[in-house]
């Protein structure tokens, strides 16, 4: 007969909701362990007898009932809250804007990324498809749940799902990075130099450093919290009394500014943070928390974002619609999608990529040239873009490649303090004692790992693991 023996991490609060399971059956024994109610990720180990396998389960169990670990009945506690944003998507009666490529993810997306690489879509479904600008598609990941986000930062890219998780896609597997405390319904994220923002439900706000612990966690001043972007020196905070803004380091107060309607998204720039609105409007506002300029739409905001440095401003609005102005906040034009209200947007290289209701990612010409004749109703026939019919999806895994070759990249090595697996780096050239932000299924203690990379935080005092990762043997 299988022996199990089940554990929970009994904390209410703070970033701990966990499970632990421990099979023995026979001479094998298998641990499944994740987020309470996940199915979680299972590691089996073969021995020589059962009696081998029994010491070693009763082991395992005995580090995580030290680390606060308690006996439990599966199914018991429930779920993570989950808001997913809604939009009653009416069609736009504008003349429709000139898109020039358009993919279907297959549900609503929320997640979007873009830079001089590549174009990358995340929806309800946790699936994340990565094209290049050429708009063929380059290869898929799977999440165990829907994607909220995704946020870059510096070299790294972060998607943040329902489950509370936050992977890192620089390598080839997602890995998980961050885990957010259960309690906290999630709204938006957003993440600077390894430290992650989250705003939440409750119109809450929280930061969390690069081992995963939080720094601070405030009431805010209103709910619902759509809004949250990260900097050098402050946490903005959109919420549905206004936009205030938090020192990243301690939580106090900055400044705070009412808006007159709830916040439904945010962006920022260099030296301003833009909150789009239910009172048909995107608000500017300075990083020390002066009211600037008001760009007028005519519904309500889901989305905005900007070209550098303010120099046009975007909106996407509950009807189908985006909007383009310039910084002095002229409305340029207004123009339908053709495919749904945009629940995210982002301008790169003269495009305005945006991610909709019905799962499209779609690539639209925001050219002088481009605008001026779709006003005209002259737009390009736009390519609908098709997965290959082969694309395989890559998971997060705990599993990690073996190598003996330490020629290329850096050496890192797990070490147990107290309750904590840290990382270490062990290659010469790098401060020793600075520990190194790893990704945190894969720590086991005692190991050591070849890193393609390891970069110094900006802020310094840790590094930071870039690329794929081997474990030494």
């Amino acid at each position: 007969m299988p022996h199990t023996t089940y554990l929970e991490l009994s904390e209410d609060t703070g970033s701990a909701h966990k499970f632990y399971e421990v099979t023995v059956d026979g001479n094998e024994m298998s641990i499944r362990y994740g987020r309470i109610g996940d199915a979680g990720q299972t590691k089996t180990t073969t021995y020589a007898d059962e009696a081998k396998a029994l010491a070693d389960a009763a082991k395992k169990v005995g580090e995580k009932v030290r680390k606060g670990y308690a006996p439990a009945i599966p199914g018991q506690r429930a779920r993570r809250s989950v808001t997913r944003r809604q939009i009653v998507s009416q069609r736009s009666t504008a003349k429709t804007a000139p898109v020039l490529w358009k993919y279907r993810s297959g549900a609503p997306a929320f997640g979007i990324f873009i830079d001089d690489d590549v174009c990358m879509v995340g929806n309800e479904r946790g699936t994340i498809t990565v094209l290049r600008h050429d708009a063929t598609v380059e290869r898929q990941f799977q999440l165990p749940d829907g994607v909220k986000c995704i946020v870059s930062d510096d070299a790294w890219i972060y998607a943040g799902c329902d489950d509370g998780n936050v992977y890192d896609l620089s390598g080839k597997v997602p890995r998980l990075a961050y885990a957010i405390a259960p309690d906290i319904d999630i709204y938006w994220l957003d993440i600077h130099d390894g430290v992650l923002g989250v705003s939440d439900a409750e119109g809450g706000v929280c930061t969390i450093d690069h081992e995963d612990e939080f720094l601070w966690r405030r009431k805010g001043r209103g709910s619902s919290g759509w809004m949250v972007r990260c900097d050098a020196d402050a946490v903005h905070h959109g919420h549905s009394r206004g936009v205030t803004s938090y020192d990243w380091r301690t939580g106090k107060e900055l400044w705070h500014q009412p808006t007159g309607g709830a916040v439904l998204f945010g962006w920022q720039e260099a030296d301003a943070v833009y909150a789009g609105m239910s009172s048909n409007s995107v608000m500017q506002f300075t990083k020390s928390g002066d009211a600037g300029v008001t760009y007028r739409c005519d519904d309500t905001v889901f989305s905005n974002a900007a070209a550098p440095d303010g120099r046009y401003v975007f909106a996407g609005d509950n009807r189908s619609s985006v909007y383009c102005f310039a910084a002095d906040g002229q409305r340029l034009w207004k123009l339908g999608t053709g495919c749904g209200s945009a629940y995210s947007m982002q301008y790169h290289d003269e495009k305005l990529y945006i991610v909709t209701t019905d799962g499209s990612l779609a690539c639209i010409d925001a050219s002088e040239a481009a605008v001026r004749a779709a006003e005209q109703g002259v737009v390009p026939q736009y390519v609908d873009v098709k997965a290959p019919a082969r694309l395989d999806s890559v998971a997060p895994s705990t599993t990690v490649e073996v190598t003996s070759d330490t020629s290329a990249g850096v050496i890192v090595e797990c070490v147990q303090e107290g309750s904590r697996l840290r990382i270490r780096v062990v290659s010469p050239g790098y401060d020793q004692t600075w520990q190194v932000q790893f990704p945190k299924g894969i720590r086991e203690a005692n190991a050591r790992y070849l890193v393609t990379e390891v970069r110094e935080a900006s802020r310094g005092g840790f590094y930071r693991a870039l690329g794929d990762i081997r474990r030494l043997v």
